[in-house]
């Protein structure tokens, strides 16, 4: 299985990719190493810095997702620790328990040199941090390039603790472009019609996708917005609500104060809105039934002309869909830029890297020194493309990865521990064509000016963490219940009375308020 890359934007074989994209644990591939350095060990070694100390001698606990985990004499792991000048001791740890195995670590207080943790905000790691077991990061991240540059502004601020500090090195992830509606352009040209930039837009293009046959197939038998709904949110629809009310996620700061976002008037709107899409058949008839295969089933089938989803993701659909209409283009699978002003941000990390204040000082700076190297695109290319001659070869000035060797050889299983996450990752793929990848680019440029995170990530309320499951599941089958039609608006009116006298309630958004501020506050 090979792959073919020559610089950032290159042409590269599809299903090859695809392969090595499931290993990268990550949301694209990083088109970081595509240009420049070979990724062999001397090339790396000759940009590395700091090659008159002794090598950094350190321990790390990483997550393990492949089934076996790279050799302590690996040669990706040696081209590695030569260009950042360290000897790495990594205990790999598998994704099926690693969770458990990093409690006992940090109960034991045996924690490793740098170690990855997969949620910054559980109620293990909060005690960890605020009996002073890992150094808060905050003062040095400056003075390293790579990891204040690479690392994006929101992935800092929502993996900070309460107090407003950051105890871990971010695992980066694209912030841009998360799922939104994605809409079928060649179904809008033929009924003459625009993107959508409204809600009041959108229903316009959902009621002619219902009624004005837009597959030309004579029959009345599209559905126009494919999606489902989960037991505690909305699912897909949720992008619908959230459109109303401007929020990503379950909290909207107003008025200096954090309310649940369940008791504005704005999704009081968005129901009523959807409620009249589904009496209208506008939504799928099993959508409370429907799961997230089915509903992708839905769209590939043809059926449906809007889903949920990131532009990446594109290729998912495009073959598929090529063989129910062949004269269906890439560029027909088109990502909205806003709905009222409105598109969700991703958080921009996935879990991260501590260290211990039983490390000194001194190594920790080095500790930093050598992941900031590490993300210096020489050093990168070591783990993304592995050595010329056994996990790619170079034809007509491109690189051919053989995929399947690079994954024997352990490549992907490095970047648990230091990643470079491409910003377009989620909009654009090297093996997309020009205008594609030059259409999604541009539509995430645009999306980025609006874009809405989940300013509650990493909040900490004891109120919520004991009420607010139940409450969720309460909200979301009310709100299903007026959109299927089986309670009356009035019933969501009562509902909500209720829930804003529920004294758990108003304590909830009282600690979630002070959590923002405290946490603004160490900014």
């Amino acid at each position: 299985m090979k792959r073919k890359t020559k610089s950032r934007g290159a042409a590269v074989t599809l299903a090859g990719l695809l392969s090595l994209t499931l290993l990268l644990s990550a949301c694209g591939s990083s088109g970081n190493g595509a240009s420049g350095g070979s990724g062999n060990a001397s090339t790396a070694g000759s940009g590395a810095s700091g090659q008159s100390e002794s090598p950094l001698e350190l321990s790390i606990m990483a997550i393990l997702l492949t089934p076996t985990a790279p050799a302590d004499d690996n040669k990706i792991k040696q081209a590695i620790e030569k260009a950042v000048n360290a000897k790495m001791k990594i205990n790999w740890v598998s994704g099926n328990n690693y969770t458990d195995k990093l409690n006992v670590a940090l109960a034991s207080g045996d924690i490793p040199d740098l170690t990855y943790i997969d949620d910054p905000f559980s109620s293990v790691f909060r005690n960890a941090v605020s009996q002073g077991a890992f150094w808060d990061l905050t003062p040095y991240i400056k003075d390293y390039p790579n990891l204040s540059s690479k690392i994006s502004e929101t992935a800092w601020n929502l993996t900070k603790m309460a107090d407003g500090k950051n105890y871990g090195v971010p695992r980066p992830r694209p912030s841009e472009a998360d799922p939104f509606f994605i809409i079928r352009k060649d179904w809008l040209d033929k009924l003459g019609l625009q993107v959508p930039t409204t809600t009041d837009e959108l229903y316009n293009v959902m009621k002619a996708f219902a009624e004005k046959d837009p597959d030309g197939n004579g029959k009345n038998d599209t559905i126009p917005l494919t999606a489902y709904i989960n037991p505690s949110d909305m699912g897909p629809l949720g992008q619908v609500e959230q459109s109303f009310t401007g929020v990503n996620g379950k909290w909207k700061l107003q008025d200096g104060k954090l309310v649940y976002s369940a008791l504005l008037p704005e999704t009081r709107q968005a129901l009523e809105y959807l409620a009249k899409a589904y009496k209208e058949k506008l939504i799928p008839e099993d959508v409370a039934s429907m799961k997230l295969t089915q509903s992708k089933d839905l769209f590939d089938s043809g059926k449906a002309g809007i889903i949920v989803d990131k532009a990446g993701t594109m290729s998912d659909h495009y073959n598929t869909l090529k063989t129910v209409d062949p004269n269906f283009k890439q560029t027909d699978f088109y990502p909205v830029t806003s709905i009222n002003g409105y598109n969700p941000k991703g958080a921009g990390f996935a879990g991260m890297m501590a260290i211990p204040k039983s490390v000194p000082e001194d190594k920790m700076k080095r500790i930093l020194k050598m992941m900031d190297t590490w993300m210096n695109e020489d050093v990168f290319d070591i783990q993304q493309y592995g050595f010329e001659g056994t996990d790619y070869k170079v034809e007509n000035g491109q690189k051919v990865i053989d995929t399947d060797q690079l994954q024997k050889d352990g490549g992907p299983s490095f970047n648990q521990i230091v990643y470079v996450a491409d910003p377009y990752a989620s909009s654009t793929k090297v093996y997309f064509p020009a205008e594609v990848n030059d259409l999604y680019k541009k539509i995430q440029d645009d999306r980025a000016k609006s874009s809405v995170a989940d300013i509650s990530i990493g909040l900490y309320s004891a109120t919520a963490v004991q009420e607010l499951p139940e409450i969720d599941k309460k909200v979301q089958d009310m709100k299903t219940k007026i959109i299927l039609g089986r309670e009356p608006i009035t019933a969501w009116d009562s509902f909500v009375n209720d829930l804003k006298n529920d004294p758990n309630m108003a304590k909830m958004s009282e600690e979630m308020t002070a959590a923002y501020e405290q946490r603004s506050a160490g900014q």
